[in-house]
């Protein structure tokens, strides 16, 4: 394996770290309605757990109500009973066609609880990048000593892989602080 081979593949490693904080992110409530609120929420369809996006249609007409309108009626109990027990904290409306959602607003003691659980997600996406780091720092370094590089090529590589860390970290700072504010707006 070359140094360009584990920078790349370190690289890739780095984007899904990111990539699984925004859909974590994306599943936290804030004040308004989003349909990925409902990502983790999963429902008994014909004995096999799955996503409630994949048998209804989510919809959301206003800016603090989900619509949910399953494929098929005799999945309404189901949704509904899975939503409840989710930990999303939202009681479902149904009229026996569709399900609504209304999202409350959030009060404050609530916002400071999400917070921290972003800022705790965030550290959590921060470690995995630096243990990222440190495996393409051991993998450079192996590669150095079985002479495939030099030390000067092992240096440089491990500059790189400092800077693509540091790019990581930053933009995992930059999707916290959006989603910080996005929950904090009243």
């Amino acid at each position: 394996m070359t140094a360009k081979e584990i920078h790349s593949a370190h690289e890739d490693k780095m984007k899904k770290a990111l990539e699984a904080l925004r859909k974590e992110y994306g599943s936290l409530r804030a004040g308004r309605a989003n349909p990925s609120l409902l990502d983790k929420v999963m429902v008994d369809y014909y004995g096999s757990p799955t996503p409630v996006n994949q048998v209804a249609n989510i919809s959301v007409p206003e800016p603090r109500m989900i619509i949910i309108q399953p494929w098929e009626k005799s999945m309404l109990t189901a949704i509904d009973k899975a939503i409840q027990k989710s930990d999303l904290g939202l009681m479902p409306n149904s009229d026996g066609a569709v399900i609504r959602l209304a999202i409350p607003q959030l009060t404050q003691e609530r916002r400071a609880e999400i917070v921290k659980v972003i800022h705790k997600k965030a550290e959590e996406c921060r470690v995995a990048i630096r243990n990222l780091r440190r495996d393409a720092n051991d993998a450079v370094k192996k590669i150095e000593k079985d002479k495939a590089i030099s030390e000067d090529e092992a240096k440089k590589a491990q500059d790189d892989i400092q800077k693509l860390t540091d790019k990581y970290i930053k933009e995992v700072d930059q999707v916290m602080a959006v989603k910080e504010k996005d929950i904090m707006e009243v």
